[in-house]
């Protein structure tokens, strides 16, 4: 079990960030102008020196040349030399609820921490994922701590704690028996917590939908395929029906669906019957990726989730080992959905690592063959396609909120720029700057 200083400054900044929480919502209100050596808006592949973005009322006024955008005499002006300034990043897959895997394992995290303890190291996670410049996350389960995502949401919206825009699935929907702890392993009378909703048959899987929306998920997320398998093996544990009406259900109140899916058999079950993303996919065909592509469906590697996995249980050393089956495995179905154009997004599964080093996605997609610029598109204008939200954020462009995030050095050149965040702002309020690392918004 790791120390929990991270919970105790959690706690601290959540209750001394409440007085100046009026303070900050009226310097977001007011004129903002950022001015680093290069701008990338995500616009296109450039990035632009000398250019600022000018910040008003939370939301982006005006971007472009200096020397072309007018700004109020009473504008704050905040300089942000060496560093070029992006989109606020966006990360398709984390559970805030988790933490890596080496520190204590999973079915540990599950059946010995207390939600209320859960909840609090989900808080402190948060944190360190906005100061990593990652404004906006999709939450895809609580594994095991209930709907206790919706809480953290509310708390981050609400102001007592800092952190990113959260879009959460409260609990996922796995086949009966088909996910953990357990049952295998522990003794039969044993009625064990569990880490995401069972069920069994069409009408369960609706009413686990129902239940899901309702408590406040934005995201259905359901398990196409697990290590169900004689031998641990991968294979589909939600019937082709099940997950059809988990789908139908989730389209028809406004829910869009992430499936899990490792397998061929698991992903190609997803596909047909229409969610709309699909997490892991490491086993895909070239043809069911070409199917994805046809209907739109877009794919989250996380890749890192594999590379940690693969630290923790098969002594890979990076930079030095051999890269295992499983990285592999990822690695070729991650180019083949490139080559073939499948829409890509930033999805990490960060919480099996730490949070705050979500910058191993895109620098593992840039390691496995995307371009710099390539890799900052999926962790930008593309995740907020995939989120449905293109048009308040993911951009550097007026009008849209200011999620912003600028880091020393040129992401657009070198990935490895994504690991020196400078500056952080979220909606024009203040989280990181180049003279602190304060959780707590300051005034612009």
């Amino acid at each position: 079990m790791r120390v929990g200083l991270g919970v105790w400054s959690a706690v601290c900044a959540a209750l001394l960030s409440i007085a100046p929480l009026a303070a900050a919502a009226d310097a977001a209100s007011k004129d903002t102008l950022l001015l680093p050596d290069r701008v990338w808006t995500a616009d296109g592949d450039a990035a632009h020196a000398g250019w600022v973005v000018l910040v008003h009322d939370g939301k982006v006024a005006a971007v472009g040349p200096a020397d072309t955008v007018k700004v109020p005499t009473d504008a704050q002006r905040i300089t942000l030399p060496g560093t070029t300034l992006t989109p606020g990043l966006i990360d398709l897959h984390s559970h805030l609820f988790l933490h890596p895997y080496n520190e204590t394992l999973w079915n540990d995290q599950v059946l010995t921490e207390p939600q209320d303890y859960r909840t609090l190291e989900a808080a402190a996670h948060a944190k360190a994922t906005l100061l990593a410049g990652f404004t906006a996350l999709r939450d895809l389960g609580t594994e095991g701590a209930g709907f206790a995502d919706v809480s953290i949401k509310r708390a981050i919206d609400n102001g007592l704690i800092p952190g990113p825009r959260m879009f959460v699935a409260t609990r996922a929907i796995v086949a009966t028996a088909s996910y953990g702890p357990g049952p295998r392993g522990f003794r039969p009378d044993l009625d064990l917590p569990q880490g995401a909703q069972p069920v069994t048959g069409v009408d369960a899987a609706v009413a686990a939908v129902r239940e899901q929306a309702a408590r406040g998920a934005d995201w259905i997320k359901l398990y196409a395929d697990y290590r169900v398998g004689d031998h641990g093996e991968t294979m589909p544990t939600l019937s082709p029906a099940e997950i059809r009406a988990i789908v139908d259900a989730a389209h028809q109140i406004g829910r869009p669906v992430a499936a899990h899916a490792a397998s061929e058999a698991g992903v190609r079950n997803a596909v047909e019957a229409g969610v709309d993303t699909i997490e892991h996919g490491y086993g895909t065909s070239e043809a069911t990726f070409r199917r994805m592509k046809q209907k739109g469906i877009a794919y989250e590697p996380t890749l890192t989730a594999v590379e940690a996995t693969s630290e923790y249980f098969q002594h890979y050393v990076p930079g030095k080992s051999e890269p295992t089956p499983a990285m592999k495995e990822a690695e070729h179905a991650f180019r083949t959905a490139l080559k073939l154009g499948v829409t890509i997004g930033n999805g990490s599964d960060v919480g099996v690592f730490a949070h705050g080093e979500n910058w191993r996605e895109p620098a593992l997609m840039v390691a496995d063959g995307m371009t710099p610029v390539q890799a900052l598109h999926a962790a930008t204008d593309v995740a907020a396609r995939v989120l449905r939200e293109q048009d308040h954020f993911g951009r550097i462009t007026p009008g849209q909120f200011a999620d912003l995030a600028a880091f020393a050095g040129d992401p657009s050149r070198d990935i490895q720029a994504l690991r020196h965040p400078v500056f952080v702002m979220k909606s024009g309020t203040v989280y990181r700057s180049p003279d602190t690392a304060s959780a707590s918004p300051t005034t612009p």
